[in-house]
């Protein structure tokens, strides 16, 4: 049995342990701070919350990095204690042969501790600090949700030797996008703007500003909060430019659609969309940007997009980064168990 963790921020994360197990033979335990996902059918481990109020906590108010050596790990939190115990009695009485950590440092040096092999899910952006080394090096494989030369080249050469570049990871893939064809039902283009459950970094007005000074497209806006999709393949497929936050998801849904896109950051930890944005515009997969840019600069923007295409995102996937990771996976654990881990 393979486990997997799921951080509980923004929706990524689950969706992308969906669309792996979907194409895994072996059995697989889910684990997350939030409920098992709609239609999920295998065993899932709800752990306490170790982000919310804690009296002793608060008392305490000692150092969550415990000097530097890890992301979060507040002292005498009740929800952090009750949550290690959790997934250690998990592992005592499942055994499983892998935990794929999705992502937390805290998680996946627990499970090695206890003698579990690990795969770490990599994130982009800046990951050599302290914590993530230990959990990168600690780890038995990274899985990539990128293609190779994305964002491995400042990686030490230990990890470059275990990760596994598997391209991005979509819900969608292995769809057909149906081209866009303008006609007399539609006379003008069509611009599909996605945020994601993360939040926005840019407010209505900016967004209505972009609208005014670009009057020739037709704008639909989407958040999850406030408006999410009916549809959202459907939209995908009917947009003729999509302006999208850098999230790994995102992106990779949009290139699954091969729709003409302009990528632009947000502000996270270790600069991870800005990296994004960034490995994008230089592959030539869609027009990457380090921020929203001011209205007068839309027009351009979305000619500049659509005249790229989107069949630059060949190269940021092929359709079956879920498969590979897959494959990579049920080959670890084979081999683990077969061969054991000291």
């Amino acid at each position: 049995m393979i486990g997997y963790y799921a951080h509980h921020h923004g929706s990524g994360h689950i969706t992308r342990l969906q669309s792996i197990t979907a194409c895994l033979h072996e059995s697989v335990w889910g684990l997350s701070s939030l409920q098992a996902p709609a239609g999920w059918t295998q065993p899932w481990t709800q752990l306490a919350r170790d982000d919310t109020p804690s009296p002793s906590a608060a008392a305490a108010a000692g150092d969550v990095t415990a000097g530097g050596v890890l992301h979060w790990a507040p002292p005498l939190h009740e929800g952090l204690s009750a949550r290690m115990a959790q997934l250690a009695e998990w592992i005592a009485q499942h055994r499983p042969q892998l935990l794929v950590v999705d992502v937390s440092v805290e998680v996946a040096l627990l499970a090695r501790l206890c003698g579990v092999p690990t795969v770490v899910v990599a994130l982009p952006g800046r990951r050599l600090d302290r914590p993530h080394r230990l959990a990168h090096d600690s780890a038995e494989a990274l899985l990539a949700p990128w293609p190779e030369g994305a964002h491995t080249d400042d990686w030490p050469s230990s990890w470059q030797d275990k990760v596994w570049c598997v391209g991005g990871i979509s819900r969608f893939d292995g769809r057909s996008a149906a081209p866009v064809r303008m006609g007399a039902r539609r006379p003008r283009r069509q611009v599909l703007v996605l945020w994601g459950s993360g939040g926005r970094s840019a407010d209505r007005d900016a967004v209505a500003a972009a609208r005014a000074a670009a009057p020739h497209w037709d704008w639909l806006e989407r958040d999850p909060a406030s408006s999410p999709s009916p549809d959202l393949w459907g939209e995908l497929a009917a947009a003729n430019v999509v302006v999208t936050h850098a999230g790994q998801n995102a992106v990779a849904e949009v290139a699954a659609a091969r729709r003409p896109a302009v990528v632009i950051a947000q502000t996270r930890p270790f600069g991870e969309q800005e990296a994004t944005a960034a490995a994008v515009n230089r592959l030539g997969a869609a027009v990457g940007l380090p921020s929203w840019p001011g209205a007068a600069d839309w027009p351009a923007l979305l000619e500049r997009a659509a005249s790229l295409g989107g069949t630059g995102w060949s190269r940021w996937s092929t359709g079956d980064g879920a498969r590979k990771a897959a494959c990579q996976l049920e080959a670890l654990a084979g081999s683990v168990g077969a061969e054991g881990v000291a």
